[in-house]
């Protein structure tokens, strides 16, 4: 029996409500008014290998290389997610998921792989699994510009001097040693994450036009990441969720992090194909605990690689 976690309510709370409200109403204007910006004058069939294109690709991901892309040859993602929906500014907020180290980050062992893995493979993963698309060619225009707009910020962020390098965010997850709740995380995802996005998670589109993508992204559904992706994971997601959310005041606990974490991937999403996942981690001592599909090195049932307790397997290994 899981440990019932109060939800706050009240009238304080009902004021902070609000108050994040008006913070995701600000934030989707300024994000559209900054898109639109910069579409203006920058013809899209004239794709070219440079940090800007690269940028763009981050940021305008789903009007790019997206399902509603005029050009078949072009529509490389199967979902209408931006690359930035995780990332932030395209991946240039410092803190959780940020984009300004990973160009030096690579090349690297991949557990996935059971490889070391370069930078050009690790936007494929990213590719299949959040995007819920395909590969992109290695020696492609959208890679190399992508590529290049990693080691632009990285460079960028390198030459920054070490008391400008700030990041805002709240303590770190400290992971709760209990299975996670999802009566309690549907709670929270009333209280906290309905009113940006949506009460069956289906996200805010910018505008009529699909192609252009969502300003607050859909959670579940047909148009979301893949049970391949990292966000399919139960710990990844709640430690971005505690680091990044509501938007414009993360504030969530430990447990409702956690809870609403669950909560989100218990429901429906795209499914990548089993002979697939099966190549996944070849050594599978090395596959994360809170993987949500199998097979796995350990006798735990499905259910708690998905939901928790995380300690008992954890635990399992550290034995080996």
């Amino acid at each position: 029996m899981t440990e019932q976690v109060p939800v706050r309510g009240g009238s304080g709370w009902t004021i902070a409500l609000v108050v994040s409200a008006v913070i995701a109403v600000v934030a989707i204007a300024g994000t559209w008014f900054v898109m639109s910006q910069q579409r203006t004058g920058v013809p899209d069939d004239t794709p070219a290998p440079t940090e800007e294109y690269g940028r763009r690709l981050i940021a305008q991901t789903s009007w790019l290389m997206g399902p509603d892309h005029p050009e078949p040859a072009r529509r490389f993602t199967g979902n209408r997610l931006n690359c930035a929906s995780c990332h932030l500014d395209a991946g240039r907020s410092p803190g959780t998921l940020s984009l300004l180290e990973t160009f030096d980050k690579y090349p690297r062992f991949s557990g996935r792989d059971g490889k070391d893995a370069d930078l050009k493979e690790r936007i494929d993963g990213c590719m299949e699994r959040s995007m819920n698309g395909r590969k992109l060619a290695r020696d492609s225009v959208e890679m190399d510009a992508m590529v290049a707009y990693l080691q632009s910020i990285s460079e960028q962020w390198v030459a920054t001097s070490l008391s400008r390098r700030v990041v805002v965010e709240p303590p770190s997850l400290r992971l709760p040693s209990r299975a996670a709740d999802l009566v309690n995380g549907k709670a929270v995802y009333e209280d906290r994450c309905r009113v940006c996005h949506g009460r069956d998670g289906e996200g805010l589109f910018a505008s009529p036009d699909t192609r252009r993508g969502y300003v607050l992204p859909p959670l579940w559904g047909d148009d979301t990441f893949n049970n391949g992706a990292g966000m399919g994971r139960v710990i990844t997601a709640a430690r971005f969720i505690k680091a990044r959310m509501p938007l414009g005041r993360a504030d969530l606990t430990d447990d409702q992090a956690y809870d609403v974490a669950a909560f989100i991937n218990s429901r429906p999403r795209p499914r990548m194909s089993q002979e697939v996942l099966d190549r996944d981690y070849p050594d599978r001592a090395t596959k994360p605990v809170d993987s949500p599909y199998g097979p796995w090195a350990d006798p735990f049932p499905a259910d708690q690689h998905r939901f928790g307790p995380f300690g008992p397997i954890e635990a399992h290994y550290k034995k080996k």
